[in-house]
């Protein structure tokens, strides 16, 4: 091969390998031009599906609070038991009041339901334990204590709906503790970016309706509250009383200050969800330091004995193969 033909085939490889490197330099500056945004796209999908997700719980929120609104009436046969038992003083009991709007329910159709209940609970009881003891189990024992059964099952019977309203007060009471450092948050947001109390109050049970609806309709009963109530201080005062939280009755205290002295509000609500979070992360750390003692039980009644199973077990059948 001549010199001419090999320095003409290395001018074709040279240019082929420059047109190359300029066909691909373009292509990797033209790329993300040329080429379809599929993160971007998945971005704008996941915000389409989010705001769909708030306007949805937005308006399961509204049609809540407009349900709320509704008066409640009481089944026929609790309001029946209510009038023939005459139990109409029962209503003067501030505390069972305090206790029911504390789990949640308002107005005069829980009230008469619950005094009713406590009142049916009992004989239900009595005569469903009474069926039980004498015809079911047909117990072998005296009649004092067969009706001692009874009558303890009937007192359970009584105290059941207390039970009830004690256990909704505790796990409400839960997720309005959990809610309360965010909700600060969006108040404190509300309330420095030049939002009224009002506003801001609105603003935030609108946001924290969509994971705690029982503090949003706390808050919102609240806003109410401050529209027509002629001492505002209490409106938060019936905050606290419903809720019965501490960083609740906190946050009102200082909603009151400012209120009467006219003290800004910002600072106290900055350190107030600060401490709320601080709480939040001790009782987590408690939640965790106790989590080992717990452990002990279970671990000693089934880990342990698995454990000395498998390992002296092969022993055993070593020793019973020997004999």
């Amino acid at each position: 091969m001549s010199l001419d033909a090999i320095t003409g085939n290395s001018d074709l490889i040279v240019a082929t390998m420059a047109a190359f490197s300029v066909f691909f330099s373009f292509l990797a500056v033209s790329w993300p031009y040329l080429a379809r945004d599929a993160f971007g796209a998945r971005l704008r999908e996941i915000a389409g599906e989010r705001e769909a997700i708030r306007i949805r719980e937005r308006k399961r929120l509204q049609d809540a609070k407009q349900q709320l609104v509704i008066k409640s009436e009481p089944k026929k046969i609790f309001q029946a038991v209510f009038d023939r038992l005459n139990l109409a003083k029962e209503l003067n009991d501030t505390a069972l009041l305090q206790r029911l709007r504390m789990a949640g329910f308002r107005g005069q159709g829980p009230i008469v339901t619950f005094i009713a209940a406590r009142a049916i609970m009992p004989v239900v009881m009595f005569a469903l334990a009474f069926f039980y003891v004498f015809v079911v189990l047909q117990l072998q024992h005296s009649l004092f204590v067969k009706l001692a059964i009874v009558i303890a099952v009937a007192l359970v019977g009584f105290y059941m709906p207390s039970f009830y309203v004690r256990n909704r007060i505790s796990k409400r009471q839960k997720a309005i503790e959990r809610a309360w450092p965010d909700a600060l948050d969006f108040l404190l947001i509300c309330v420095e970016s030049g939002m009224g109390l009002e506003p801001a109050l609105l603003k935030v049970s609108e946001e924290v309706g969509l994971h705690c609806p029982e503090l949003a309709e706390e808050i919102a009963l609240t806003t109410a509250e401050l529209s027509y109530l002629p001492d505002r201080g209490k409106a938060f005062e019936n905050l606290a009383e419903r809720t019965g939280v501490e960083a609740v009755k906190n946050l009102v205290i200082s909603l009151a200050q400012s209120e009467k002295h006219g003290t800004p509000l910002g600072q106290s609500l900055r350190v107030l969800a600060q401490e709320s979070r601080d709480t939040r992360m001790s009782n987590a750390e408690k939640k965790a330091a106790a989590l080992p003692p717990k452990l002990t039980v279970p671990m000693v009644l089934f880990f342990l004995p698995v454990l000395f199973a498998i390992i002296i077990g092969p022993a055993i059948i070593q020793l019973k193969g020997i004999h």
